[in-house]
Parts: C-alpha cells; structure tokens; sequence
C-alpha cells in the first residue's frame, strides 16, 4: 500500500493530470495522495526490507534544512504566514524523500518510480506545444511547476537522461520509438520555452550523458545523432532563444522587440542578483523566509540563481545543508561508477542520475530552483540504488560462506555397533 501510495503522489507531482483530464481540476489530487504518502509513511514505511534506522545521512541533511526553513519563517522579517504556509508544502518532499528510499528497495520498483516522472515530462511536453501554438514562448500553458518556462525547460532536461536510459534498456522496436519519439517532442518544447539557462544546462548535461551513455558505453552513434538533432532543432526552433541569447551582448537600441524583453529580463536578473546579495548581507543566519524574496525584491520577482535564493530566504545554514545534502547524492554516485562489477541496467541508472545531477547544479546558476522536487528525488534515487547494491552484495556474501559441519566434542562416547557374525 505504502508503494501504491508512493507511486501515485509522483504521478501527480510529475503528470499534473487536474491541468489536462478533463474533470480532475476539482480533486485535490495532491492533497489526497500527499496524505495517503504521510500515512504510509508514518504506519507502514518502516516495516518492509529497509527500517528507519537505515536511512542514511542526507535525509538527515534534508530534515535540518526543512527545520532552518521553519525557524526562518516563523522568525521572518517579510511575510510569516506565506513563508510558513510555503514550507509546509515543501516539507512533502521529505515524507516522498523516506518512502522512496524506505521503499524502492529492488529494481523493479526503482524502474517504475523513475518511469513515472521520465514518461510524464513528455506528456506534458505535448500538451504545452499544442496548447502553446502562436506563443513566442512556452509562458503559462500550464499550470504549477510547469507554468513558468525556465522551469519547464530545467523540468526536461533533469528528466531526459532517464529517457534516454529507457530507450537503451528497451527490449522492442516499438517502445524505443515511442521514447525516441518523447525525447523529440522533449527538445522541441524545451527550444520552444527559448530559455537560455535551460540550454545552457542541456549543453552540460548532454556531455556528461554522451561520457557515459556513447564513450564509456560504446555507443558512440549517440554523439552524433544528439549533436545532429540538438543543431537541427536551434535552427528550426531556436529562432527566439538566439534572440534572446544575442541580447545579451548588443546594445539595447539596435534590438527588436523580443530582444528588447530579453535584454530588460537580463538587466533584471542582473538587479535582483544584487538585492539577493543585500538581503544575505542583512539577514545571513536564517534568511527572510521560504519563498518571500520576490516581495523583498521590490519588483516581484525571484532571483534566477538557486544558491543565491536559498541563502537569500534560509540563511547561510540552510545553504550549508543544502550544499552537504547534494554532495552526498554525488558522493553516492561516485561510489557506484568507481565499480566494475554491476550490471548493466545498474550501471545505466547511475550514469543517467550522473547527468541529471550535473545538469542540476549547473542549472541552477540560472534558475530560481531551490523547491522544485526533480532535484530531491534524484538524490533519492541515488540513496536507494546505493543501498540496493550494498545489500546485494551482502546477499552475494552470505551465499559463498560455506556451510561447516558441527564438530563432535572429544568428550562424546560414540559406541561401536555389533557386527553380526
């Protein structure tokens, strides 16, 4: 049940189904399988295969960095009550954070979890590019973590290579096309969103993908397929992103009119860098507040660097933990590709969570993504795929001792039987 549970909260977090299934808008979906998830996490999580005592030490990071964020809200200089109604909502990727790594304990379970976010991003993909048509951006098709462009295209990219993952580990013809096809759909909408941050980190992220996925696994056809379509697609609908990358560098009168909005969002970001740093240099200890910077910022805006806000609105300590609580997601891969007896789909998961995690904290230099739950699930990942391992090497362990007779003690009478004659 607690997996059901489990399953069901991501598909809503990652689908978004009340945005497009007609009917849905009026259920609470996230509420009631957030509560389901808060139930099997406090009545049944702990009693399968993996305790609570096993979880390992960047939930902990993660707990610490929820309970600065409370203290910061209840302390908040801004706005209270939305800080402390924000971080309660953020506080669910903790409970969805234990299950999956309480849960996800063989790889089965861990492919279905991770299918569930990989297949929904091109669903919803789809749907912004029909519904975004005659958009010069991909701006507020839908609905809540998608709603916003930059974090659509960073949503595409941290979910791409475990997509790409799945095409590889496809075992027939028509489901390799049906992810070659979501992929496509992937790229397009992520050009389609025209986001520079959002390019920028698929750039990242598509090299560390191709080190592992074309030269380590000896795929090197990937490379050149990847660099083909990644060319085709800035040419054929990269029209706006190249707009909005020249911008950057030419003077403000000699620009049209999309450019011009670019180059005043990247005089903006420049702004709101700069009131980031003053409200740190006030507030360093505990910050002002989950989520309350756009209304520090004076403009309503929040700041496009994820360190800069989690500092900004946590404090420096809450910096810290989340710093520690990413590098141990590293930390956990590292321990994995440092292995040359794993198997081969083992071996794909960790290079795809590898890319993914790259793609994160490059990412995150250009985007307001300190809440977004792809990064914290990616570390879950990394925990319970770290812990699969270990314990099947234990399993592994336990069948090659060899079991030894019972010794007879010397002080045992062993009588002769009587031979008849």
């Amino acid at each position: 049940m607690g997996f059901f549970w489990l399953s069901a909260f991501y598909l809503v977090y990652c689908a978004r189904p009340e945005d497009w299934l007609p009917g849905l808008s009026v259920l609470p979906l996230a509420k009631i399988t957030g509560i389901g998830a808060f139930l099997a996490f406090l009545f049944g999580a702990g009693r399968g295969k993996r305790k609570f005592r096993d979880l390992p030490v960047e939930s902990y990071y993660l707990l610490g960095l929820i309970g600065i964020l409370t203290i910061s809200s209840l302390l908040s200089p801004v706005w209270k009550g939305g800080a402390i109604s924000r971080t309660t909502d953020f506080a669910k990727v903790y409970v969805v954070w234990v299950l999956t790594f309480l849960l996800v304990t063989d790889l089965r379970r861990f492919r279905r979890i991770v299918f569930i976010q990989a297949a929904s991003v091109p669903v919803i993909c789809l749907l912004s590019i029909v519904k975004g048509q005659g958009r010069s951006r991909l701006d507020g098709v839908l609905g809540g973590i998608y709603s916003n462009p930059n974090d659509l295209a960073f949503a595409i990219v941290l979910s791409l290579p475990f997509c790409l993952m799945f095409l590889l580990t496809a075992r027939n013809k028509f489901r390799k096309v049906l992810w070659v096809v979501g992929m496509l759909i992937m790229a397009k909408a992520l050009f389609m969103t025209a986001s520079r941050g959002g390019f920028i980190t698929l750039v990242v992220a598509g090299i560390v993908c191709m080190w592992h996925f074309g030269i380590k696994g000896k795929r090197l056809y990937l490379i050149a397929v990847m660099t083909v379509v990644v060319v085709v697609l800035f040419a054929t609908q990269g029209g706006t992103l190249k707009e909005r990358f020249s911008s950057m560098w030419n003077e403000r009168s000699d620009l049209n009119h999309e450019e011009k909005k670019a180059y005043d969002s990247y005089e903006q970001r420049q702004f709101l860098m700069q009131r980031a740093v003053e409200c740190i240099e006030h507030y360093p200890i505990l910050g002002i507040g989950t989520r309350n910077f756009e209304t520090y910022s004076t403009v309503w805006r929040e700041v496009h660097m994820t360190y800069l806000q989690i500092t900004a609105e946590g404090g420096i300590i809450s910096l810290i933990l989340y710093l520690l609580f990413f590098g141990k997601g590293f930390a956990n891969l590292r321990r994995l590709l440092k292995r040359r007896d794993l198997g081969p789909d083992v071996k794909l998961f960790a290079g795809a969570l590898h890319s993914s995690l790259v793609g994160f904290v490059v990412g995150a230099l250009f985007s307001p993504e300190a809440y977004q739950f792809f990064p914290f699930f990616a570390v879950a990942y990394t925990s319970a795929l770290n812990a699969y391992v270990r314990e099947s090497d234990k399993a592994k362990s336990a069948a090659q001792v060899p079991v030894r007779p019972t010794p007879v003690p010397a002080f045992v009478r062993i009588d002769r039987v009587p031979v008849n004659t």
